[in-house]
């Protein structure tokens, strides 16, 4: 098979840091307070801009704060699990790498006596049905490692008496989410919109910030996880007085991803552009018989950390070190031509390929990307064959 006449003009299908928005240059970071505290009027109200941007754009419900954290979306929902849980029993799950640690921290950290686990291998999901919302549920809208998300959000229980805690990072800004179902919303700056790393951000509900007012955890409180202090929500990460220094140049860049997303219609088009890279996938796929969704339902399928697995029979009666192999050499070729950088499964997943279809990714750039990963595939197997 020879190569493709076309390589995607952008190559950066990493789910995380993800592509810049189209036409981003370092020039789009020229208005940056660098060199000024981010306590400076200045530096306060670029935070501000942030937070005031990103709650308007996900049409954020009436009494939700929003809040800008420390250690990214990591830091975000282990802040919110810290603060929040031991009130009542939980229900933790999780169904691929990250859910799955935020299982482990519950039950292995914090030691919670009463928790309910819910887990599902790599390509599936828990039943959602055997949560009980008069506990406090935790989990992942959107499994990054795995590719699979919540079909909805009707599982949720609008009169539930615990939160519902959720890591939605690579979820925010590309799926439709409805937030009022929510109780504590995190995500990062690096996924969807393109920015940088180490920063990430919190959404409370009324109901959450009662918990944050009326309980106080039995455990010490580092400071980078404190919500609230003295029975009161500390107002200030909610208008920009960050917790810890946050960098100036990341903060513009969000500020220019937040601008990008408006110039093109806002949510609804962030949501278009993700759904229309899953498509031109998911036609790629149906056309293609040696590679399938690892998403074993077509109604959990992410629209941006779109997982893949090999189907060819040749392949499947390989030994398991010997797959990964070979999906990492379809990666290594397509790196190495300079066609799709960062396409490997996750570490932990199974062996496969994992494409980022976020909304800063264009829909053209896919397309091109799946004519060279026939092309990779054919690379691999055929070299394969010739060495036996």
């Amino acid at each position: 098979m020879s190569k493709p006449a076309t390589k995607p003009q952008n190559p950066c299908f990493s789910s995380g840091p993800c592509a810049k928005r189209p036409g981003w240059s370092v020039q789009a970071l020229a208005d940056a307070a660098i060199g000024r505290s981010h306590r400076a009027k200045i530096g306060k109200n670029k935070l501000k801009d942030v937070i005031d941007r990103s709650a308007k754009m996900l049409g954020l419900p009436e009494g939700y704060v929003l809040g800008i954290m420390p250690a990214s979306d990591t830091g975000a929902i282990e802040a919110a699990m810290w603060s929040l849980l031991g009130a009542r029993g939980v229900d933790a799950l999780g169904w691929e790498s990250f859910g799955s640690t935020w299982v482990k921290e519950i039950t292995g950290q914090l030691k919670l006596k009463d928790v309910n686990v819910y887990e599902a291998a790599y390509g599936e999901l828990p039943d959602l049905s055997k949560v009980d919302w008069k506990r406090d549920v935790v989990f992942t809208w959107n499994g990054t490692t795995s590719g699979v998300c919540v079909p909805n959000g009707d599982w949720i229980a609008d009169d539930r008496e615990g939160l519902a805690i959720c890591d939605a990072t690579s979820a925010v800004f590309a799926m439709d989410i409805p937030l009022h179902k929510l109780d504590v919303i995190t995500w990062s700056w690096q996924k969807v919109m393109g920015g940088e790393g180490a920063h990430g951000m919190i959404a409370l509900s009324p109901r959450a910030i009662k918990r944050l007012e009326e309980y106080t955890p039995s455990w010490p409180m580092p400071k980078i996880f404190q919500l609230a202090k003295k029975g009161k929500l500390i107002d200030g990460i909610f208008v920009g007085e960050t917790i810890n220094t946050p960098s100036m140049i990341a903060v513009e860049d969000a500020l220019d991803g937040l601008k990008w997303a408006e110039s093109i219609g806002g949510l609804k088009a962030l949501i278009q552009r993700s759904s229309d890279n899953l498509k031109a996938i998911e036609d790629w796929v149906e056309a293609t018989p040696w590679v399938d969704f690892l998403a074993t339902s077509k109604a959990t399928r992410s629209n941006t950390s779109i997982c893949l697995k090999i189907v060819d029979p040749w392949y499947t009666a390989l030994s398991e070190d010997e797959q990964q192999a070979g999906a990492k050499k379809v990666a290594s070729l397509l790196e190495a031509e300079g066609v799709a950088y960062d396409i490997g499964a996750y570490r932990d997943a199974p062996a496969g390929l994992r494409i980022w279809g976020g909304a800063t990714v264009e829909t053209a750039n896919i397309k091109s990307l799946t004519a060279w990963l026939d092309w990779a595939y054919a690379q691999v197997k055929n070299s394969a064959a010739q060495a036996a």
